[in-house]
């Protein structure tokens, strides 16, 4: 049995490398060995999305040398192609969309979204999501329809009359937040057609929409360089970091006084910790990891080997849930708010047997008419379970989704069946191929828009459409 004393134990090689070059400083309130260790635990719940949240920012916005760099913060970034396996700082990258980015710093002024006519047909979605990985607004086809139009992105407690032209306000909870844009691809040709949509699309300063003066500009950052090590080692320093700049919310008061009790005060230093208590973090950040692990693989409701867990996304809706925020972070940072798209995944087949590309070859058939309901399309993704990134593969083929349809061979009853393994079947089974790792194996399945009407997968558990089970051959 794994106990905080033996998990303490384990952390004392590493906690060397935590040794923070600060003096220390006296904390009478801190509590006892045992409450510091739940108030971490609890802290790196809470935390591990805002954390999670800093590293991609700072890849994708901050270090020009990041190798995954987009462009600094409020710029638009159009990406002409889909997420491969050379893409690595976000876990569960979607590679159905082509994105466009915007990473927005509100701290000066609101920041206005714009988006141009899309032509019927063509689905397409901007999730505004803040560094609480709260999906705060959405614009596209779903919420708003093909139309053009402009959104306000303000900071946290602004205030002010909206001007002419702007069809919405959308509220983040934090100084700092993305902007995510989805714009459906049919097939490889159709991406021009893609790239035509993409111009439309724009970021501005409230001050350049509006052809006025800006106000003066915010603070310069001293930004703390994140890695994977690094985050692993110092997470609690990058939570302290980044919790300056997300607003105390109401239902925050409870967890904000935890970690106040062990340092993190929210003002964008953790107090110096002496070696064991440095050590008696690491051990609690271990054991928060492996709740949030034991949390997602128990999300949600199971189907067939897939289980499928609804994203309430907006802050009201997770209300507090630190827990299935951290698990949604898990399954897939930055994920859709269930309305927009659904999310069954697995490491299973439909025996509940570990999914292995290494040891077997797998089928998933969709039987007739049983295709997922959607009022977009749909997508059937695989990644390396290890990691939850795209494998690579030498046809570069990451998923089969529904655009691709026309091209793959139906079964003798109009159903469908994609072939799961690491070799290639050959000419006559390789439309329906989807490429795996020579190791485990994790699966998603999006439903972009998926359908009310039954039969639906929704709501969660209730709907009349499930998932069918992935079956290992021989």
């Amino acid at each position: 049995m794994t106990t905080r004393r033996t998990i303490l134990g384990g952390a004392a090689a590493a906690a060397g490398a935590l040794a923070l070059s600060r003096p220390l400083i006296a904390q009478s309130s801190r509590p006892g060995a045992v409450g510091a260790f739940e108030a971490a635990e609890a802290a790196f719940v809470f935390g591990l999305p805002i954390v999670t949240n800093y590293a991609v920012m700072y890849q994708f916005a901050i270090d020009r040398k990041s190798g995954q760099f987009k462009a600094p913060f409020n710029t638009m970034w159009n990406d002409a192609q889909v997420f491969t396996w050379r893409d690595t700082a976000i876990p569960t990258p979607n590679s159905d969309t082509p994105y466009s980015m915007c990473w927005m710093d509100l701290r000066a002024e609101p920041v206005v979204i714009s988006v141009p006519e899309v032509p019927a047909g063509r689905y397409f979605s901007v999730q505004i999501v803040d560094a609480n990985t709260y999906n705060v607004g959405y614009i596209g086809s779903r919420p708003t329809g093909q139309g053009a139009g402009s959104w306000m992105v303000v900071a946290p407690g602004w205030q002010g009359a909206t001007p002419p032209g702007i069809r919405g306000v959308i509220r983040s909870t934090t100084f700092f937040a993305l902007a995510i844009f989805r714009t459906q691809l049919f097939s490889a040709d159709d991406m021009p057609n893609v790239v035509a949509v993409q111009r439309g699309y724009s970021a501005e300063p409230l001050s350049t929409f509006l052809r006025q003066p800006a106000p003066p500009p915010a603070p310069e950052i001293r930004w703390p360089r994140a890695t994977t090590d690094l985050v692993k080692h110092h997470f609690f320093d990058f939570l302290a970091f980044a919790l300056q700049f997300n607003a105390p919310q109401p239902n925050e008061a409870a967890i904000r006084a935890q970690m106040a009790s062990i340092g993190i005060d929210g003002r964008g230093t953790a107090l110096a910790q002496s070696f064991f208590e440095r050590m008696e973090l690491l051990g609690a950040a271990f054991e928060g990891e492996r709740t949030v692990e034991a949390a997602a693989a128990a999300a949600g409701v199971a189907m067939n080997g897939w289980r499928v867990t609804p994203i309430p996304g907006s802050p009201e809706a997770y209300n507090g849930d630190w827990l299935t925020r951290a698990v949604v972070t898990k399954a897939g940072i930055y994920g859709n708010t269930t309305e927009e798209a659904t999310y069954p995944f697995t490491r299973a087949d439909a025996t509940g047997a570990p999914l292995d590309g290494s040891k077997a070859r797998y089928t998933l058939t969709f039987g007739p008419n049983q295709l997922p309901p959607v009022n977009a399309f749909w997508s059937v993704t695989m990644y390396h379970s290890g990691n939850q990134l795209l494998v690579q593969n030498p046809i570069d083929r990451y998923l089969i989704n529904s655009p691709m349809l026309n091209a793959m061979r139906r079964n003798p009853d109009g159903g469908l069946t994609i072939h799961i393994q690491k070799d290639d079947p050959g000419a006559e089974l390789r439309p329906n191929w989807l490429p795996a790792p020579n190791g485990p194996i994790y699966m998603v399945m999006r439903l972009y828009w998926p359908k009310t009407e039954a039969p639906s997968l929704l709501p969660i558990g209730q709907g009349a459409w499930r998932p069918p089970g992935i079956v290992k051959l021989g």
